[in-house]
């Protein structure tokens, strides 16, 4: 068994593919820098992220696949599933072997997974853009928070800049603990030492809310109220449509 190991980012991963084919040796497992080694393999190979050699696959990997398969390959490495490094990197290197790519042949397993996978991320993406609920801080900033499945606040970003950009809002990740801050002009990456209530609720309080928050609040859960027919309720189609670990983020849903 020959292991790889590596820091576990996109860059590094397209290092470790590089690394691959230069030394003629595949991995048959990756792991992160400082994980154990297994009871027996052959070979453990450290890879460090190097830019040009990623740039390198990247560009490669550009000239056999569509936008839409190089975009598939980002949504899945954003679902963080334990295995989806290995999944990507067999998918990298039968694209770059194959003279045509492989992107549309979905007998491979391999090829199939990446394209279910990507779609399960993409459909959290729309979960986020369709759930997302801000509340508006004392200083003017909205602020809006989710626990996703996957990593998809990145792929959020251009949705919310052009829906709500003519606002300063802050978008937070409370499993990663990591968000966006956008300020009329540029979206930054923001992390948070501190252990701040809402940034483990998903909701501010009280003192941090603006004047008029708590009325519009409670105006939005009277008009969910209002538009809600008694006699066409039907729960299993709600919960199909809207999750329930969704709710507890959701305003019309809180009591």
């Amino acid at each position: 068994m020959n292991v790889f190991l590596y820091d576990k980012t996109f860059d590094g991963l397209l290092t470790v593919v590089f690394d691959a084919y230069f030394r003629k040796t595949f991995p048959d497992l990756l792991l992160k820098e400082g994980e154990p080694l297994p009871l027996f393999y052959t070979e453990a190979v450290t890879s460090v992220t190097d830019e040009a050699k990623s740039n390198r696959v990247w560009k490669s990997l550009q000239k056999k696949l569509s936008s839409t398969a190089l975009s598939m390959m980002t949504a899945c490495w954003l679902s963080e599933l334990p295995e989806v490094d290995m999944l990507l990197f067999r998918y990298m290197c039968k694209n770059i072997d194959s003279p045509g790519g492989v992107e549309l042949s979905f007998g491979d397993p391999d090829v199939l997974e990446v394209a279910k996978l990507s779609k399960k991320v993409s459909q959290e993406r729309h979960r986020v853009m369709q759930f997302m609920r801000f509340q508006k801080a004392s200083d003017g900033t909205f602020f809006g928070a989710m626990e996703p499945l996957y990593n998809v606040l990145p792929l959020a970003l251009d949705y919310l800049k052009n829906r709500f950009g003519y606002q300063k809002w802050l978008v937070y990740d409370i499993r990663r603990k990591y968000g966006f801050y956008y300020d009329l002009t540029t979206v930054t990456e923001v992390y948070f030492e501190g252990k701040e209530s809402h940034l483990l609720s998903g909701f501010l309080k009280d003192e941090l809310m603006a004047e008029d928050e708590q009325l519009f609040q409670q105006l939005w859960k009277q008009y969910f109220q209002a538009i809600s027919i008694k006699e066409r309720r039907n729960p299993k189609l709600h919960r199909q449509n809207m999750p329930v670990r969704f709710w507890k983020y959701l305003t019309e849903k809180r009591r």
